[in-house]
């Protein structure tokens, strides 16, 4: 099938005018949140799982790759089409199926807007509670492919946590169902198989999602540190003393800089770290367990408490907090992140090692983490154009990776491995856990057309291992 053809069967399923083909469109699709640009073929959105359906089964008739996609934003190279072919977007699987507060459970469909669904569900005194910092864009069936996280996974959990079953579009273009309304199924976690997955395994058409209840109360704190590895102590004692906040996030003064001159948050300018420390659930207690936060941030010698006195400075915290990737713009036109976890025991021995890194490679980082469960996101700035500080900046995310390892923890977090991390996998995995997973893949993708080549590392496929 020459590629003309191929549009026009496209065309047949889904509409000419949800097909994408010329090189004005495709360059909108050739990178996501990291510089490596790979052009796809075509470019197609489906409405349903029928035209999924029908799109897989053309792609496999013609052995064409397919890569899910939705709104871009990875940040680990999961979105890019390596060997061109189809990318299958989701922006037009946007209708939420049923809300079911009863059952504290809604269906959707992988294009709903994460925020947008917590509009939704917010007058009904719910919500659905992961909440990446890209959820202003950032669409369902991506956060279900990254097994995305957010400031309140420290108390709630991770996506996986919150997913009862999938609706999912194989290889062969069979549509398979998985889980379930409720929360055990017999049977293989395949729902559990699926999230996290990076569009390895299938094309999720819909997805039935756990709903909470909206805590009766909040409380939003901000406690300054004149160092670093203080707020990072404080985080650990919190914990320890056995207070588990909804959120427990810390920024240092580079990213806190850029934040503060992009939103005007109201956070301190000269201080080396800052936490945003936020209590919710019950209000009896509440000013008790905030007592004792301020407490044991004193012993870690905060320079200063705050707590937002409305649902306005809540907000404009927050604001400063989500916008952190993009407000480091003014501070360098690019940067590379990682999201290693360690220990939150070791977080604050991490992050001060991380700046020894930096220092060494003589590049400029600036971290923001999910401190509560050890999840940091070293921001390794440069530009572009340097080819030499380009290497330098690849050579410190290399070491930051292997130190988090090193201290006990892991690759990432939540922005998944993709091209950006394939071939540290095996600082964590063994050959034979990686020729495992290997044989998984391999079942639900016989021949490696799903979003091929991620994930799992580059040199065994190149060995002839596996896929």
């Amino acid at each position: 099938m020459t590629r003309e053809q191929l549009i026009e069967e496209l065309a047949r399923i889904v509409g000419k005018e949800d097909v994408l083909h010329s090189r004005r469109d495709l360059l909108v699709y050739e990178y996501d949140s990291t510089p490596d640009l790979f052009q796809p073929d075509v470019v197609v959105f489906p409405a349903n799982a029928a035209e999924a359906s029908a799109v897989m089964k053309l792609a496999a008739r013609e052995g064409l790759t397919v890569v899910p996609r939705g709104a871009g934003t990875n940040l680990s190279g999961g979105t890019l089409a390596l060997k061109g072919g189809i990318v299958m977007g989701c922006s037009r699987m946007t209708r939420v199926l049923e809300v079911d507060p009863g059952n504290e459970r809604v269906v959707v469909e992988p294009g709903v807007v994460n925020l947008d669904l917590q509009n939704m569900l917010a007058p009904l005194g719910y919500l659905y509670a992961p909440d990446p910092a890209s959820q202003k864009v950032s669409t369902l069936g991506g956060n279900i492919g990254e097994n995305s996280g957010g400031p309140h996974c420290l108390k709630y959990g991770v996506t996986t946590n919150h997913v009862y079953g999938l609706e999912v579009v194989l290889h062969d273009g069979e549509v398979i169902h998985t889980g379930g309304p409720c929360e055990d199924n017999p049977g293989y976690d395949l729902t559990g198989a699926i999230v996290g997955s990076e569009g390895t395994f299938g094309f999720v058409t819909s997805m039935t999602l756990r709903l909470m209840r909206v805590p009766e109360s909040i409380k939003t704190m901000l406690a300054i540190f004149d160092s670093l590895e203080d707020s990072g102590n404080a985080v650990s004692d919190i914990i320890a003393d056995g207070i588990v906040p909804a959120t427990l996030e810390i920024m240092d003064r580079i990213v806190t800089w850029a934040v503060e001159e992009s939103y005007h948050s109201g956070y301190p300018l000269d201080a080396e770290g800052i936490l945003i420390i936020e209590l919710d659930g019950l209000k009896d207690g509440q000013d008790r367990q905030a007592e004792r936060i301020v407490e044991i941030c004193k012993k870690n010698h905060v320079r200063d408490i705050k707590i937002a006195q409305s649902d306005a400075e809540r907000a404009a915290l927050w604001a400063g907090r989500k916008g952190a990737f993009g407000a480091v713009a003014r501070v360098s036109p690019m940067y590379s992140v990682q999201d290693g976890t360690v220990p939150r025991t070791r977080l604050a021995e991490t992050m001060m090692k991380v700046v020894a890194i930096a220092e060494r490679h003589n590049v400029k980082v600036g971290t923001v983490a999910h401190a509560g469960d050890g999840n940091l996101h070293p921001l390794i700035m440069y530009n572009p154009k340097d080819a030499e500080e380009v290497k330098r900046v690849h050579e410190a995310g290399k070491e930051i990776l292997k130190l988090c390892v090193e201290m006990g923890g892991t690759l990432t977090g939540e922005h998944g491995i993709g091209i950006e991390k394939q071939d540290s996998m095996p600082l964590v995995f063994s050959d034979d856990d990686v020729a495992v997973m290997r044989r998984v893949k391999r079942a639900f993708d016989p021949s490696n057309r799903l979003n091929p080549d991620k994930i799992l590392p580059r040199e065994k496929a190149a060995e002839g291992v596996g896929v």
